[in-house]
């Protein structure tokens, strides 16, 4: 029986209300969520409120399972962004049923939610830097050298979800952008756009 049915069916039900914290940064969770309707985000939080959001997640969908599978500390803070629907499944229940299915099923989730946790704290380590060095990082990550020996990246994502993963306002994204187009280090044409110069991208990410 899939997972979702054989035991979410006996996991309890919870609402939570906007800005709610459902689960906390460096806490080891006890129960795995499932979000069965809602909106939740995560990221950081400094003083009481969400100063950087990595991610959002929209139900139905499993929140952080990753976490309550391992038994590791949760890389995020997890924030209700609006009236919730949970249904919470006990971290050790998700971890019997893990352990009854067939070993390579068995290794392949344990490798999924080791990358899954890698990508998450890469992606929290740049937003420990300023918006200047995260953006140059990001634009770096993602060019590649044509035939022509230019170096440049398609755009085949909006600003605003860039600027969500990078942990800044879309607004703060286009500035920077235009930051480094003034200052002659991105070419843009449309949705291409072009580093003439990425190793002084990359002194300005390694800032």
């Amino acid at each position: 029986m899939p997972l979702s049915v054989a035991l979410l069916l006996d996991a309890p039900i919870r609402t939570a209300t906007p800005g709610e914290v459902l689960a906390a940064r460096l806490s080891v969770p006890q129960t795995a969520l499932y979000l069965q309707s809602g909106r939740v985000v995560a990221g950081l939080l400094q003083r009481g409120a969400l100063r950087h959001r990595l991610v959002e997640f929209k139900g139905p969908c499993w929140l952080d399972a990753a976490s309550a599978l391992l038994e590791q500390p949760s890389a995020c803070d997890w924030v209700a962004d609006g009236p919730v629907a949970l249904r919470t499944l006990p971290a050790a229940a998700l971890r019997r049923w893990h352990a009854g299915l067939p070993e390579a099923a068995a290794r392949m989730l344990i490798d999924m939610a080791q990358a899954q946790r890698r990508q998450t704290e890469a992606t929290l380590a740049l937003l420990a830097q300023d918006a200047e060095a995260r953006c140059a990082q990001w634009l770096l990550q993602h060019a590649r050298r044509a035939d022509d020996g230019r170096v440049g990246i398609e755009l085949q994502l909006r600003k605003r979800t860039i600027a969500a993963q990078l942990g800044m306002a879309p607004e703060t994204f286009s500035r920077v952008l235009r930051q480094l187009r003034e200052r002659g280090l991105v070419l843009q044409a449309g949705k291409q756009l072009l580093l003439p110069d990425p190793s002084q991208l990359q002194q300005i990410a390694a800032d």
